[in-house]
């Protein structure tokens, strides 16, 4: 066998040294990747209780020299993040009524103040994004999360519950009083009873049961009524000295609190009174009167209750012929306390005459619109994605609406302190009209699993291993080759 050249040999062995200190370098390369994937482990834990945390997952990419492609390397390795900013994470009840997670798609809207003034928060205008929904009222009435951001949204129109603009902006909720409303509408849906048990009837008497004209000191004609009935019946003003007389020959038709334009109440009672009967005869047909009362305290001639003015007539079905949606009440005055026109919807059905064993009005719903005035003493947030105050008069009204922002590339988001995320040019501007749904009472919780961090870590700590191991027999090979050449 002949010997080689020197320089052949000098070669050889200059390409071996380059092998063992390439194999030295990737496995340094290897325990920094991996030592990157054991820190996004470590925090993906520390954090597994942390609202809405997003977990880290580590990808590793291959680097591949260019050489021939009879000399192609394994390479070396590096890593990167992968964000799981889209991986939903378990959605929990929570006690307190302004809590708020996030079910599928979506981010609130935050901002951070730059600074204070006065104890006020000023912010910087740069609109950030979170999932981390702990949102608690502070002393300011802004709406601020466990991190320290405020939440943005739409205000509410509270007497016409549509959005006041667009643009989502920093709520703050003021410690205000709630106007008084007057009544103006009331909702009154009844069944009449086909033959009413009133304290005069008598059912061997026909026609015992309706209200007579002639028990009565005073008539008039309501402006919307016919000039001659077709009952024949005029419509009675009930004085104080016939109310029991009227009582006598009516029967209850429920009651409702109303109130003036500065939020005093009265007690606005109604009766009814059955006027004409089919059972007479050829000519007859079952008409109704609705009266409301005035004046509870009437004595004399001051005027007690007042006739609606509207003859309700019902065909043999129970159903009124013709339909009457609604009717106004005109100039309603209850003891002394003027309230003004009120509507009184019926809606369509909304009055039957059916039979009745017990002969009362079976009132199925009785509701108006009016209030008092009331100061707001708490806030929460409905399913609906709406902040509501809750004032002290019992309403309950929104005060603004949760706007949800979502990314083309949610998971390019660039990540900040607490939980929020800032826009980047890989994740697109914020898009509204996110398909995720606010549960309200709820926080969403971190979507890291434990178990699977785990069997991460174990094999991370395998791989940084093996590495070391690359190291040693790099190590052994290099005083090997020193050995041969002293």
């Amino acid at each position: 066998m002949g010997i080689r050249p020197k320089g052949r040999v000098g070669i050889e062995l200059e390409t071996t040294v380059m092998g063992i200190f390439g194999a030295l370098t990737t496995s340094v390369a290897g325990m920094r990747a991996q030592s990157f994937a054991l820190e996004n482990i470590s925090g993906n834990i520390a954090n597994s209780q942390t609202t809405a945390f997003k977990r880290i997952d580590t990808s590793f990419l291959d680097l591949i020299p260019d050489t021939s492609p009879g000399h192609q390397i394994a390479g070396s390795v590096t890593s990167n993040s992968r964000s799981t900013n889209t991986v939903q994470g378990d959605v929990q009840a929570a006690s307190i009524s302004t809590f708020m997670a996030i079910n599928g798609e979506g981010f609130f809207s935050v901002q951070k103040p730059g600074g204070f003034t006065d104890n006020l928060p000023v912010f910087d205008g740069v609109d950030r994004y979170t999932r981390r929904g702990d949102f608690q009222l502070d002393k300011s009435g802004y709406l601020v999360n466990g991190a320290g951001y405020y939440l943005m949204g739409i205000p509410v129109d509270a007497k016409t519950g549509n959005l006041a603009g667009s643009v989502p902006q920093v709520l703050k909720f003021q410690n205000d009083f709630l106007p008084a409303q007057q009544t103006t509408k009331i909702e009154y849906r009844a069944n009449l009873a086909s033959y009413p048990l009133t304290t005069k009837h008598d059912t061997s008497v026909p026609g015992s049961e309706l209200l007579k004209a002639a028990d009565f000191n005073a008539s008039y004609q309501p402006t919307n009524a016919p000039a001659t009935p077709a009952t024949g019946v005029t419509y009675g003003v009930v004085t104080g000295d016939d109310t029991q007389a009227f009582l006598d020959e009516t029967i209850s038709g429920g009651a409702v609190t109303a109130y003036d334009v500065s939020g005093s109440p009265v007690n606005l009672q109604f009766r009814w009174a059955k006027t004409d009967s089919a059972t007479l005869g050829t000519g007859h047909s079952d008409t109704w009167n609705l009266f409301y009362q005035t004046n509870p305290n009437a004595t004399g001639t001051q005027t007690a209750w007042v006739n609606a003015g509207t003859d309700y007539t019902f065909g043999a079905n129970g159903q009124l012929t013709p339909d009457i949606p609604s009717i106004t009440l005109s100039n309603v005055s209850v003891n002394g306390i003027s309230i003004g026109n009120i509507t009184l919807n019926h809606g369509s059905g909304g009055l039957t005459q059916f039979a009745d064993a017990n002969g009362n009005v079976q009132v199925n719903q009785i509701q108006q619109d009016g209030y008092p005035a009331g100061q707001l003493q708490s806030v929460s947030v409905s399913d609906r994605g709406r902040v509501v105050g809750n004032y002290s008069n019992g309403r309950n009204l929104d005060l603004a609406e949760i706007t949800l922002a979502n990314f083309s590339g949610a998971n390019f988001l660039k990540r900040v302190d607490g939980g929020a995320f800032e826009v980047t040019d890989q994740s697109g501007p914020a898009l509204s009209g996110a398909s995720g749904r606010i549960v309200g009472s709820s926080l969403e919780g971190s979507n890291t699993d434990i178990a699977d961090e785990f069997t991460k870590l174990i094999v991370t700590q395998q791989a940084y291993s093996a590495n070391t191991r690359v190291i040693t027999s790099s190590n052994q090979m290099v005083q090997d080759l020193l050995n041969m050449l002293r």
